[in-house]
């Protein structure tokens, strides 16, 4: 039987190497759906496009981990994911927050541990779950309303204050 060569060795050494590294990265779930993510049925349009590739690498001081999932992104290993391409919220009763000019409506969760928002009044909309054991609502809000401030606005939020009072109605006779 011959006797194996050094470049033979060389060759199996990589291909182990490369083996072990496509398994890491499997394991990682790198580039793939993780987080339970779903695109949302308007990611592939131009404002998600621009959207996409205006992520910032970093969201309430957690990294950015990659995901293949188009129009989403996810930071802090699911700390804070982002979903582009809903469809506009109808107007609501659920609490709404104003954060550097951008409206934020705040939705049931069926995880006391994270909160979901949604842009109002934006086409298409943008969703973010935040996990409150290791992101601050607060700091990914500021961040992540900068990023959707340039979707189109065609609707504000209105608190109860905002709504007209009807006039009282006449006595009885």
């Amino acid at each position: 039987m011959p006797r194996p060569t050094r470049r033979t060795a060389l060759v199996v050494g990589a291909a182990a190497v490369t083996v072990a590294a496509a398994s890491l990265l499997a394991h990682e779930g790198f580039a793939s759906p993780a987080f339970g993510l779903e695109a949302a049925p308007r990611a592939e349009s131009g404002a998600c496009t621009r959207l996409t590739t205006a992520y910032p690498d970093e969201v309430a001081g957690a990294d950015r981990t990659p995901t293949d999932v188009k129009g989403a992104a996810v930071w802090g290993d699911g700390a804070v994911i982002v979903r582009c391409g809903l469809a506009a919220p109808l107007p609501t009763n659920d609490p709404c927050a104003q954060v550097d000019g951008v409206d934020w409506v705040w939705r049931a969760s069926q995880d006391d541990d994270s909160k979901l928002l949604i842009t109002y009044g934006r086409a298409p909309a943008v969703e973010v779950r935040i996990d409150t054991r290791h992101a601050a609502p607060d700091a990914a809000l500021v961040d992540l309303s900068r990023l959707v401030k340039p979707i189109h606005q065609g609707h504000k939020c209105i608190g109860r204050s905002d709504v007209p009072t009807p006039p009282p109605a006449p006595a009885a006779p």
